[in-house]
């Protein structure tokens, strides 16, 4: 099985646009994820993602730099209506992509059979956090990565990469999904619309902001109410899991608080861990967010990887967490 700290970790950064790109890579991303703007990616949001054009200039400007491009072809195809995923894996191959991440198993299969040059990573919309269901994907498929769910706790991972011989990604910076991505109905129920089958969570066409009688600001998504703010309060997005709900006589954030999620101090346990890349989460952020947050892990991947102490990194990056709150998630299961 793998042997850990075989090498530095890798660095894996997002970029929504074709700024962003360019951003990370001048940053020192060691690869970069991206999509085609259609529903074939899980942040198919307007004003965001990559024409066939935009990858193709995209990966030449990525490769010159040193870094590498993994495009997200996450979603999960729609019965009667594959080709429009099996079109965006011969795009990546063409641009000269070198990886994509799917989740559907017509998408990978469709990979594997027509571009067995094409590195294949099983992306979290998968869920497949057990060496049963790792050893399958690569078996079947000849998947060389698996990003795992954000519901592992580092002893978890440790033991998990003990028995695959895949290489492991671990989300450390940006947006906490509580659940067991691939799983999750809150937003399809809300909306009518998902990440996992129309790349979207929580569509901003079904936000809207109302000020109630006492002057308060009411967010809602899809007619539900999911919070309320203060007059001079930070409003935040009302995405469902991160809202607040009133059980048993008490209010609070049931799923998660609205925080991001930062894994910065796990950063040498994760290494034991056998971890082989660190992911930030992202696309949607601007090319400020992609520089700082890059630039802050390059430092202490670097650092790490050379011996030395990661810490002094970890400043720069309470700025870019959502209402500068942060959280080690589910690595340390305080919850569980």
């Amino acid at each position: 099985m793998k042997s850990p700290e075989a090498k530095p970790m890798e660095l894996v950064c997002p970029a929504g646009t074709p700024a962003a790109l360019r951003a990370a890579a001048e940053a020192g991303a060691d690869a970069i994820y991206c999509g085609l703007a259609n529903e074939t990616n899980a942040r198919n949001f307007p004003g965001l993602n990559f024409s066939p054009e935009e990858l193709a200039e995209g990966v030449a400007f990525a490769h010159r730099k040193g870094s590498r491009v993994l495009v997200a072809i996450n979603t999960f195809a729609r019965p009667g209506d594959v080709g429009l995923w099996r079109e965006a894996v011969d795009t990546a191959a063409q641009c000269r992509a070198d990886a994509v991440i799917a989740a559907d198993l017509a998408v990978l299969d469709h990979a594997a059979s027509n571009h067995p040059e094409l590195r294949l990573h099983l992306s979290v919309q998968a869920a497949a956090n057990t060496p049963e269901a790792i050893r399958f994907y690569a078996d079947t498929f000849g998947v060389k990565r698996v990003v795992l769910p954000r519901v592992l706790s580092v002893p978890e991972i440790a033991s998990l990469n003990k028995e695959i011989n895949v290489e492991t990604e671990v989300f450390v910076f940006g947006g906490l999904c509580v659940m067991t991505e691939g799983r999750c109905s809150l937003s399809s129920y809300a909306t009518g619309k998902s990440p996992n089958l129309t790349g979207v969570c929580s569509p901003p066409e079904h936000v809207d902001y109302t000020e109630d009688a006492d002057g308060k600001l009411q967010a809602r998504l899809g007619g539900f109410t999911i919070d309320s703010f203060e007059q001079g309060q930070a409003a935040g997005y009302p995405t469902l899991c991160k809202g607040q709900f009133t059980a048993e006589g008490k209010t609070g954030y049931l799923f998660e608080d609205p925080v991001s999620l930062n894994a910065f101090e796990l950063l040498g346990d994760l290494s034991k861990a056998g971890v082989t890349a660190l992911k930030i989460e992202g696309r949607q952020r601007g090319k400020a967010y992609i520089a700082g947050v890059v630039g802050a892990f390059r430092k202490a991947v670097d650092s790490l990887s050379d011996g030395g102490d990661p810490g002094p990194a970890i400043g720069a990056l309470k700025a870019f967490s959502e209402g500068g709150r942060q959280t080690a998630g589910s690595y340390k299961k305080t919850w569980r």
